[in-house]
């Protein structure tokens, strides 16, 4: 009580990609956070339901439609365009963000194809925009929660992909895997300065993208069959794990995984 909310979130949803390149929820107002780093319905959502919570809400894509539309619906959002696969510009853009309790990683982007064709600049893009941004804005808030002793809580948004392998996902299924195993050497190491550091591993959810990649039944039940609950899952599903690892109610969670997956790992 008495402190102003700020969230920090970093790129809920996959990364925009160019032209060229395509070829009862928990409450969370003692916390300052702030909302870095948006693309899809995913951290859209999440924005939203944080600003809902009493944060003030930062926003961060390198994609300024994105940022304009989401002021347009929440006008207590402040906006910041830069491109977090650039380590100066991220740098720069973020130094002076001020003091941050709670932050999301999400930096995602998903360069799809069969292992013998990966070449190596979608390999190093992939790797750079899914695990590159998650180290270097982790260590910039991490840096200013051991300097301020207020500890905090750091939620980095993997996938099941990260445990299962998945055709024409190599380069994917390895940044993710890298993002889990970093998880726990960050919460290893952050620890004792009372930093929590999760993932929440999420199976298809039904975005806008994945109502349409998954819109064919035989497709869909291919991956729903392997799914104890029977059904992928909604954006609320991923949006309220998240808030969960935030927040107090979470205080001796650190360094998990956790599938939000409906039981596909499991089995």
């Amino acid at each position: 009580p008495g402190r102003k909310t700020r969230f920090l979130l970093i790129n809920l949803g996959f990364q925009s990609l160019s032209p060229a390149e395509q070829n009862q929820r928990p409450r969370l107002q003692t916390h300052r956070t702030r909302v870095v780093r948006l693309h899809c319905r995913i951290g859209r959502d999440l924005a939203l339901a944080l600003a809902r919570c009493g944060a003030k809400v930062t926003a961060v894509t390198r994609t300024q439609a994105d940022l304009n539309s989401l002021v347009q619906e929440c006008a207590s959002i402040t906006p910041v365009c830069v491109d977090l696969a650039d380590w100066g510009a991220t740098e720069a853009a973020l130094k002076d963000i001020g003091p941050i309790d709670l932050l999301v990683n999400n930096a995602a982007c998903a360069n799809l194809q069969p292992f013998l064709e990966v070449t190596q600049d979608q390999f190093e893009q992939s790797f750079s925009v899914n695990v590159k941004a998650v180290l270097q804005v982790s260590q910039i808030v991490a840096r200013g929660m051991k300097a301020r002793g207020s500890g905090g809580s750091i939620v980095n948004v993997s996938s099941q992909a990260s445990q299962c392998a998945l055709r024409d996902h190599a380069v994917y299924c390895a940044t993710k895997g890298a993002v889990d195993i970093l998880t726990k050497v960050m919460a290893l190491e952050l620890g004792p300065y009372q930093i929590r550091v999760n993932t929440v591993n999420p199976t298809v959810v039904m975005t806008q993208m994945g109502r349409l990649g998954w819109s064919d039944p035989e497709k869909a039940k291919t991956m729903t069959s392997r799914i104890p609950l029977g059904r992928f899952a909604e954006v609320e599903d991923v949006v309220n794990s998240i808030l969960f690892l935030l927040s107090d109610k979470s205080n001796m969670i650190t360094g998990v995984t956790l599938p939000v997956d409906g039981g596909f790992l499991a089995c």
